[in-house]
């Protein structure tokens, strides 16, 4: 249950009542992200769902489901991305590269980052909700669960922190490889069964868009870890919103 509460309480601003801020809790609250995930992903769905059977439109369901993450989160993994825009794309040295991170300002950078990623992710929404309710909204819980269990990966043995403190600092190189695995494992096969109950076709294209989001937040956070020296908060937010926007994406394509 700390593992759990941890998960809820960093990742969400739903009432979580942390009551263990260490390592051990990080690592086990780390490999439960997914779950923090899936409850966002429902609440998005369920909001884009039901605005669309009620008459408004493919493009007002995509915008809702697409803003109820960023209201759970108070914006801070987007946050995460424009700030991590920017240190990448300043072109300093890792030092003034993680200062510049740390302002509470957003640059260019950051801002163009964060307006064509919000594109991205309402757009793909919008084209999957006129496919269906049902899959507009299974869309949006996949895309919130795989953006998680990017986190967990984030986390893994191995990945450094950038600086000594902070959220990256508490949970960096806390998940061992094994049970990141096992997650992965269960993670995918519930996209496959999602997928599955349109067709086996569908339960295919799901596991691949899961999978095609792992892999655009593995290319970011192994960038950032060799820009930065590591990962940091911002990292975190960077590499859940990638794998968000990613796995929405990776859905519109080869639908039928």
């Amino acid at each position: 249950m700390d593992g759990i509460r941890f998960a809820f309480g960093t990742l969400t601003v739903l009432p979580a009542r942390v009551t263990r801020w260490d390592r051990d809790a990080a690592r086990s609250g780390m490999l439960w992200a997914p779950l923090p995930g899936l409850v966002v992903g429902l609440l998005a769905g369920g909001l884009g769902a039901a605005l669309l059977l009620l008459g408004s439109g493919p493009l007002l369901a995509a915008v809702a489901s697409a803003a109820v993450p960023a209201l759970l989160t108070r914006g801070l993994h987007l946050d995460g991305l424009a700030d991590t825009a920017d240190g990448l794309g300043s072109g300093k040295p890792a030092e003034d590269a993680l200062r510049i991170m740390k302002q509470s300002d957003i640059g260019p950078f950051g801002v163009i980052t964060l307006l064509f990623a919000l594109l991205a992710q309402v757009a793909a929404l919008a084209a999957l909700y006129a496919d269906g309710w049902a899959r507009g909204a299974l869309a949006a819980v996949l895309a919130a669960v795989v953006a998680r269990l990017a986190l967990t990966h984030a986390s893994r043995s191995g990945v450094p922190a950038a600086r000594p403190e902070g959220l990256g600092a508490m949970v960096a190189g806390t998940v061992p490889t094994g049970p990141a695995v096992a997650a992965t494992a269960a993670v995918l096969a519930g996209c496959a069964a999602a997928g599955g109950l349109f067709s086996p076709y569908d339960a295919l294209r799901h596991v691949l868009a899961a999978a095609a989001a792992l892999a655009a937040a593995a290319l970011l956070l192994r960038r950032c870890v060799a820009r930065f020296g590591g990962v940091t908060g911002d990292v975190f937010g960077a590499v859940e919103e990638t794998a968000a926007t990613a796995a929405l994406v990776a859905l519109t394509l080869a639908r039928p």
